[in-house]
């Protein structure tokens, strides 16, 4: 069969990589074209558009883009026209996916969704464009059926594909603190500086700066320097899960890295300050439905992990609450918790099980 997947960030892209692999080993005649990034590449899918082009964060960045992002919607019509293929996978990315789902429906496409977006926290509203425009949702997080099922949506819940990837490279020893900015540039600069400022303070202890591969060096030399490049620190660009594999301890921007981090079984602190109208937007959108801003808090429906929001975030605070993830009762029960969210995310191969759901009643 001819698969089009579109993968619109890092994490898609890996997600989408180890999906290309279960798809080609069940069906080994498929043809597959993506949107995606190098991973996708590498398993064996034809990139025709990098998700390095695709991404616009929050609401200030997506006006000022606004020409650019409907320039790759027509695009990706057009291309996804000329392929014709017999399954459209869509991994997270709402904003962009959510709107070709709707496009692709009156044309006939079987539409999956792998990796549902947080629409149980944003735009709940999005429901009922799901339930009109696609044909299976498969999902990744334990309480995500439940969600859909009181719209009328039958999700599957296929498993973590994490637990995949942290086997892989677990088991090594734990000798620094991870720092973990975020993906995207805008993130990078609001984060970096504060956790550089923290590590400042804790002389002896090792620091290891994630870089995002979705960025280059010099964005993360640029903001080391101007912070005074701390001798305790040290910038390791494209191998996250190897940083996190050797942490003891960790601050991380919120987002799908806090779960990667959790899933390592790694204390952290959980950071955000956005722009301070998106901080409004989001706080006007998603106050009243969800307690939390980290997955690894809404997962176990409950404060497991710090989280330092907006002007929360200073130097002072993660100084403080890095120091109780490194030793003490805080940290002893942040591991104990961590251990029982690993089990309730579900058995590792959630790939192959996605795959076996979209391969299934071949047209």
């Amino acid at each position: 069969m001819r698969y089009y997947i579109i993968a619109g960030e890092a994490s898609g892209d890996l997600h989408g990589a180890r999906l290309v692999s279960a798809l080609r080993a069940q069906d080994p005649a498929a043809e597959i074209r993506a949107w995606g990034g190098d991973l996708m590449q590498e398993a064996g899918a034809e990139v025709v558009k990098h998700y390095r082009d695709l991404a616009f964060m929050g609401f200030v960045e997506v006006v000022m883009n606004l020409r650019t992002i409907l320039a790759n919607f027509r695009e990706c019509q057009a291309d996804i026209d000329a392929f014709r293929p017999d399954r459209l996978i869509l991994i997270d990315y709402p904003g962009f996916n959510l709107r070709i789902a709707k496009w692709a429906r009156p044309r006939g496409y079987d539409i999956s969704y792998y990796i549902s977006p947080q629409i149980w926290a944003w735009h709940t509203s999005r429901v009922h464009q799901i339930k009109a425009n696609v044909d299976r949702m498969l999902v990744i997080l334990p309480f995500e059926p439940a969600f859909y099922a009181r719209y009328g949506v039958e999700a599957t819940f296929v498993g973590h594909p994490l637990l995949d990837v942290v086997r892989e490279v677990e088991d090594r020893p734990a000798t620094h603190i991870a720092l973990l900015p975020g993906s995207r540039k805008q993130e990078i600069s609001r984060s970096l500086p504060v956790m550089l400022a923290a590590a400042a303070r804790l002389p002896g202890e090792r620091f290891v700066v994630a870089g995002a591969p979705s960025q280059d060096r010099d964005v993360y030399d640029r903001l080391l320097e101007e912070c005074g490049s701390p001798a305790n620190v040290e910038l390791v660009s494209g191998r996250t899960y190897e940083v996190l594999a050797g942490a003891r301890a960790a601050a991380v921007t919120s987002g799908t890295a806090t779960l990667e981090t959790a899933l390592f079984g790694v204390p952290q602190v959980v950071c955000y300050r956005g722009n301070s109208l998106n901080y409004w937007l989001a706080r006007k959108l998603v106050a009243s439905r969800i307690k939390y801003i980290s997955l690894v808090n809404l997962v176990m429906d409950r404060p497991v992990v710090t989280e330092l929001i907006q002007h929360n975030f200073s130097a002072e605070r993660l100084t403080e609450e890095l120091q109780k993830t490194i030793a003490g009762p805080e940290r002893d029960r942040q591991l104990s918790d961590l251990a029982e969210l690993r089990q309730a995310l579900g058995e590792g191969g959630a790939a192959g099980r996605a795959a076996a759901a979209i391969i299934a009643d071949k047209p």
